[in-house]
């Protein structure tokens, strides 16, 4: 299937490791021009040297910038003023017990997963709505639907990813501009992955031990029963934001290894 993506400037935030690599590296391969974003120069320079040995005809540059702040979402926008594609990746996660989230930490989660998107969503909306084409997606979680008791205000911050994108779709009705957002479940991204090696460390127990006793005890709803690689989500992120898909707008759907009960 051929998704019509060629030569498309995609742009996918916090894509130096995990969920937004597999995406930049995908949509890569379809022939996107992919704009990689990380915190520091370094991550940036390292992530698309990967794509590039991976994907040998791609085309990749990026932008170290931190936009889970404005000024870092203005240097991006100033540098690249005008994308066909925005995948809103970057999110920060930190399980803490509710009775220890400070203000600072519930603004500091807002400002990150769900002002970083704002931001970029609203510069660069204006441009897919005069030529009448783009692609806008949010990556959420399956914890905007099963709040994680321990993080939840992480949970809020993706349940309220899919209230803006809802709402940015209904903006956009009769145009061929589409927002959708995507909610992986427990991913093998490098954070969690680390996660797991320190709970591994402190329990004294191997990885794949930890990994069979979350999905056990935190998440027993899961079909798949393991952590999701970051390219089973990249695949639908791709997708979505494909010219195939014009169809799909203002959906929340889910890449969470059958964790969600619902059958919606």
């Amino acid at each position: 299937m051929d998704l019509g993506l060629d030569k498309k400037r995609a742009l996918v935030s916090g894509s130096t490791a995990g969920i937004g690599f597999a995406a930049a590296e995908c949509l890569a391969r379809e022939r996107a021009h992919v704009i990689v974003n990380g915190r520091t120069p370094a991550r940036v320079e390292a992530a698309i040297a990967a794509i590039r040995k991976a994907v040998p005809h791609a085309a990749v540059e990026g932008i170290a910038a931190d936009v889970s702040t404005a000024d870092g979402c203005a240097a991006i926008t100033a540098r690249f003023p005008d994308v066909d594609v925005l995948v809103n990746n970057m999110g920060i996660f930190e399980p803490k017990p509710f009775e220890a989230i400070t203000d600072a930490d519930w603004l500091r989660f807002f400002e990150a997963n769900v002002m970083s998107g704002i931001r970029l969503s609203r510069h660069y909306v204006t441009g897919m709505r005069a030529r009448d084409w783009g692609r806008i997606v949010f990556v959420s979680s399956e914890s905007a639907l099963q709040i994680p008791v321990e993080m939840i205000h992480y949970g809020m911050t993706k349940t309220a990813q899919l209230a803006v994108a809802r709402g940015l779709a209904e903006t956009l009705a009769g145009t061929n501009v589409t927002v959708n957002s995507v909610l992986p479940g427990p991913t093998a991204s490098e954070g969690v992955a680390g996660f797991v090696a320190d709970l591994a460390r402190a329990q004294s127990k191997d990885a794949a031990t930890v990994e069979r006793e979350f999905f056990r005890d935190a998440r027993p709803s899961s079909v798949i029963r393991r952590f999701a690689a970051p390219a089973e989500v990249a695949a639908l992120i791709t997708y979505v934001c494909s010219a195939q898909a014009s169809a799909t707008t203002g959906a929340a759907l889910r890449v969470d290894g059958g964790v969600v009960r619902a059958i919606a």
